[in-house]
């Protein structure tokens, strides 16, 4: 697995998948990049460049925890392309890695060719996800056997009296089967400091954020599930709106995993937007 090394010395790992015109890929959670798969198939349109974010997958622990946090973690992507010699790249963030790329975005915009941000993180840009934003995708699960339960934990959560995020897991994908279980399981982030250290006091500037996000240029797709409890549709449109140039699309059925719910309809979405 290649590596390369960090302005402060940390050394990072990432995942290679198919040729092509290179594609970065960052992961959410904190977590490795190997949940992402080759997103559905992307692999087969673009080289996949599929980044361990520091303290996950196979990249190294910091000698610094402090630099777990989001706004941190940008020199890192900012490193790995001088590394990969890519005057502009392409980039893509899912979930939580979608602030990292946002926070990119507005601070190397001549860096960037195309942005895409994955059932997005809103945090970089200040915009709430409240808990009827939740429930809403949420009550059209209400006929799923595991509904009633995990419903009562996602109220829970939103009310700010529970904190049973596995009782909620069903809501992130659009089957709940056996795949979308191993997926859940071997997916979860395994770093409690950089968890932690994500969100950190300082993390996030939202104002100079979207001051620098009307600063681009670049095209920008934002990619969604209907069932996506984490990145409802109302605030991915929100973040749509902060940019010149933004496509958004909503995928039926599908949740915060919309590769798995539907590779082929997932593919053809972001490849036609890479293309």
């Amino acid at each position: 697995m290649p590596t390369y090394t960090a302005p402060d010395g940390t050394r990072l790992a990432y995942r290679l998948h198919g040729e092509g015109a290179p594609l970065v890929c960052i992961p959410g959670g904190p977590a490795g990049s190997r949940y992402l798969g080759d997103l559905g198939g992307l692999s087969a349109h673009r080289q996949l460049i599929l980044l361990d974010t520091r303290g996950t997958g196979l990249s190294a622990l910091p000698a610094d925890p402090a630099t777990y946090r989001c706004d941190r973690l940008v020199d890192d992507v900012e490193a790995l392309r001088r590394h990969l010699g890519l005057p502009r790249m392409d980039l893509l963030g899912h979930s939580g890695g979608a602030n990292i790329a946002a926070q990119y975005a507005a601070r190397h915009p001549h860096r960037l060719g195309k942005l895409a941000l994955i059932s997005p993180g809103t945090r970089a840009v200040g915009i709430a996800v409240t808990g009827e934003m939740r429930r809403e995708p949420a009550r059209l699960r209400k006929d799923e056997p595991w509904f009633p339960p995990a419903f009562a934990a996602l109220e829970a959560i939103t009310e700010g009296t529970g904190t049973d995020w596995e009782a909620i897991s069903p809501f992130f994908y659009g089957r709940w089967d056996s795949a979308a279980q191993r997926h859940c399981a071997d997916g979860r982030p395994g770093n409690e400091e950089a968890v932690a250290g994500f969100a950190a006091e300082g993390a996030f500037d939202p104002d100079a954020t979207r001051a620098g996000l009307a600063r681009g240029a670049f095209p920008v797709l934002l990619h969604t599930g209907e069932f996506d409890v984490n990145s409802p549709p109302q605030p991915v449109a929100e973040f749509a709106a902060l940019f010149a140039d933004a496509t958004c699309v909503v995928q039926e059925a599908a949740g915060h995993y919309p590769w798995l719910d539907d590779a082929e309809r997932f593919t053809a979405s972001t490849a036609a937007f890479l293309a």
